[in-house]
């Protein structure tokens, strides 16, 4: 078999020596067309995952590798005038070039074909090979020449970078903040080898344009960078390697392809995909790929079974780097939004912002540091400064304080009799809070028949409807420590459909209502067609809202929110897919949030001054023409000047067509940006399921309280379970339930104590 590697980089060189290594029958070709000593970075970073992935794949390469290494455990975050340092993050640099040389010897080891200074382009002069590799770097000449095969997405990021070196030397992976009159820049610097360091600096592009720096050379911006970061330099200069070109600085581009594999061709390492810088090096990506499509090769007869069986086993890897590389860079790109948070909790915000690093994770890595945090934490929320989890810190809003930051999200039971809630809900709510919840909130309460989703949906509408509520808020109130919101809402065009579990958003068989929406538009087109409101119709329904929030009030609840979210009648009115008003309800942003504000201002009005709303929002509707997370923090604004105390950030649900990019915590940087560039308290909901994603959001400053929805339905008692699980021991069981709580801290405990303790034969090993 013969197989040509083009582009003589970190892949294709790896690629080559574990193929050859395997099969040395194999003719195998790399490709290069820079010469053998020419690179133009400075030091790559990997963790010590991916050098035990290499330590598998070929151990001699690995133990040059390593002896080449920097290694270092801790990270500092410089950051107005502080240095927050946490430790036990692994990670190890090597020059590229010495990277470089030692993969080049390697391959030379084996009887690799290296040909240096060879540009292709053309890959049909080699027609007769059974392989090509396309390892040719983020400007594939392959991959553009069948672009309508792979069909690549390439994505300019905001910010310029520009890669330096310095003769400082760092003891800690360092990020470095600077304050200038044009805006943030930041550096991230990592020793590689013995007294030799790489310098990156970056900064969006509108402060690079602020500054200046697009007129300045390489010389003038090595002397502008030198003079920002000159107290992190310890006197020695910057260097640049590219001195060859008019400008250092470049956007990063963020590369995805619909498809990796073409006849007998292969896309590999930053051709294939790229993840930003700041959460790793490519390298790291590249190698991986080299090892995956080597072993595919090995556990496959044929070429295309090889290819396709990588293509599968990559991609899902991939996909998870570059979501943690699209949160990471999404910060980076917008580090003024963290600006106004204090050292320590910038710095924490900063190590979890890919998500993929979490609070525990943390713990693992630095338990004294997480203990820091939390006393920190503890002592911003009026506790002794002692260490607390997060999420059991208590939170106020107007005279209202809840006990800890657990929120039990609203949710459609469909088992209310012509809006009236029974027992069933007293048992649901109350076991809920009884479970240690801060908050527990009603399913979306319908201020009239008509304002219903389905014939069970619960009502505020009918006098016997508060009578029922009060019982519910008064037991509540009188059995457990929680607090109790009720959520106000009207279905518009989602309305008069089946019960949840029957056939989800289908018309009722018989006995329909009619529908109002903002346009004549029905949500799918299963659904009814509902009728375009008129002012009339408006001034009813805010009535309607008026009345439901004035018997909330007589009935005790805590809180109110707003339901403007999920495409129900109020959301409708705030997208542009389903109002296509052009009355002053209709057309601009403002036009649209017009009504649900006027809305929002009325209800306000009869709710105790003492007591928060909050409003949930979609933060985008996934679908092309709709509302985006920008149009979000303007509809943030909007309600935030009406006097809403907190933003309830959901997304979607606004049309059927929307597809949103599901995953853990998913809806979460919604809230994060709305919330820091606002300046608004916000509430996270989506995909957050274990006691470690609500302390990682809370300590970070990425929302202020928790919403779980599923989570509660399989366990009520979530709040208490995750207490016990953390070894919180403060947290306040019901009397009667205290032996359960002794039972299982005990269980917990042994388990626990099982799972550190090694296997004492054979047979205990798993």
């Amino acid at each position: 078999m013969w197989i040509v590697c083009i582009g003589g980089g970190p892949a294709g060189l790896y690629f080559a020596l574990l193929t050859k290594k395997a099969n040395p029958t194999y003719r195998v070709t790399v490709l290069e067309r820079n010469r053998p000593n020419d690179t133009f970075g400075w030091g790559v970073v990997f963790s010590d995952q991916t050098l035990g992935n290499m330590q598998k794949a070929d151990q001699q390469t690995h133990d040059q590798i390593l002896n080449s290494f920097n290694h270092w455990d801790n990270i500092d975050v410089h950051f107005k005038g502080r240095t927050i340092t946490s430790g036990g993050h692994g990670f190890c640099g090597i020059g590229r070039q010495r990277m470089l040389n030692i993969l080049q010897d390697r391959c030379q080891e084996l009887d690799v074909e290296l040909c240096f200074q060879s540009e292709v382009t053309d890959e049909s002069v080699y027609a007769d090979a059974d392989l090509i590799i396309a390892s040719d770097g983020a400007n594939s000449a392959i991959r553009r020449k069948y672009a309508e095969h792979f069909q690549p997405e390439i994505d300019k990021r905001v910010c310029k970078y520009v890669w330096l070196g310095t003769h400082q030397k760092f003891d800690a992976f360092t990020f470095a903040f600077e304050e200038t009159e044009w805006g943030w820049f930041q550096a991230h610097a990592y020793q590689f080898d013995e007294d030799t360091s790489t310098f990156i600096v970056e900064t969006p592009e509108e402060n690079w344009l602020a500054a200046g720096l697009d007129k300045m050379d390489v010389d003038q911006t090595v002397a502008f960078c030198e003079k920002l970061f000159g107290k992190y330099l310890g006197g020695h200069s910057l260097m640049s390697n590219a001195k060859h070109l008019k400008s250092p600085w470049i956007n990063f581009l963020r590369i995805t392809n619909q498809h990796w594999t073409y006849k007998n061709m292969v896309l590999m390492g930053d051709a294939a995909h790229t993840a930003h810088f700041s959460i790793g090096s490519g390298t790291k990506l590249a190698l991986e790929d080299a090892i995956a499509l080597a072993r595919t090769m090995q556990q496959h007869k044929d070429v295309p079974g090889a290819l396709a069986a990588y293509e599968a086993e990559r991609r899902v890897e991939v996909l998870k780097i570059q979501n943690a590389a699209r949160n990471s860079t999404d910060w980076f790109e917008n580090v003024d939004r963290y600006t106004g948070m204090q050292a320590e909790q910038f710095a924490y915000s900063l190590l979890t912002r890919s998500q993929r690093i979490s609070h525990e994770n943390l713990r693992l890595r630095d338990k004294n540091y997480v203990a820091g945090m939390e006393s920190w934490i503890a002592e911003q929320s009026g506790l002794p400064a002692k260490p607390i989890p997060p999420m059991f810190t208590p939170f106020s809003l107007r005279g209202v304080t809840l006990n800890n930051r657990v929120v039990v999200s609203p949710m459609a039971m469909y088992s209310c009799v012509d809006g009236t809630p029974d027992d069933f809900y007293l048992v649901h709510l109350g076991s809920r809070a009884h479970g240690g919840a801060g908050l527990v909130f009603t399913e979306m309460t319908c201020v009239s028949a008509d304002a219903r989703i389905s014939p069970g949906c619960a009502g505020m509408y009918k006098p016997e409807h508060k009578t029922a509520w009060k019982r519910i808020v008064d037991y509540v109130h009188t059995r457990t420590q929680a607090k109790i919101a009720m959520q106000l809402g009207h279905a518009g065009p989602k309305g008069s459909t089946q019960l949840g579990w029957q056939e989800d958003g289908e018309p009722l068989p018989d006995g329909n209502w009619p529908l109002i929406a903002p346009s004549d538009l029905p949500y799918t087109p299963h659904h009814q067609t509902p009728r375009q409101m008129t002012h009339e119709d408006m001034q009813r329904v805010k009535a309607d809202f008026v009345r439901a929030a004035e018997w909330a009030a007589e009935c005790g609840f805590d809180w109110l929110e707003l339901h403007c979210a999920h495409g129900y009648l109020l959301s409708a009115f705030i997208s542009p897919l389903t109002n296509q008003r052009d009355d002053e309800y209709g057309g601009s942003l403002e036009n649209r949030c017009r009504y649900p504000l006027e809305v929002f201002s009325a209800i306000r009005a009869v709710w105790p001054a003492d007591k928060p709303m909050s409003v949930r929002i979609s933060a985008h509707d996934w679908a092309e023409g709709g509302n985006t997370a920008d149009d979000a923090v303007e509809i943030a604004k909007l309600f935030k000047a009406a006097g809403v105390d907190l933003m309830d950030v959901s997304s979607g649900q606004t049309t059927a067509k929307a597809r949103p990019i599901y995953g853990r915590m998913y809806q979460t940087p919604f809230a994060d940006r709305i919330r820091n560039e606002i300046g608004i308290a916000t509430m996270a909901v989506g995909a957050i399921f274990e006691p470690d994603h609500v302390n990682s959001i809370i300590a970070a400053g990425r929302a202020d309280l928790c919403a779980l929805a599923r989570p509660h339905l399989a366990d009520p008692y979530w709040t208490l379970h995750a207490a016990a699980q953390l070894d919180y021991n403060d947290m306040q069981w019901p009397d009667p339930y205290l032996r359960g709580k002794e039972q299982l801290e005990r269980n917990l405990a042994k388990a626990a104590a099982l799972q550190a303790a090694p296997p004492t034969s054979p047979e205990e090993a798993p």
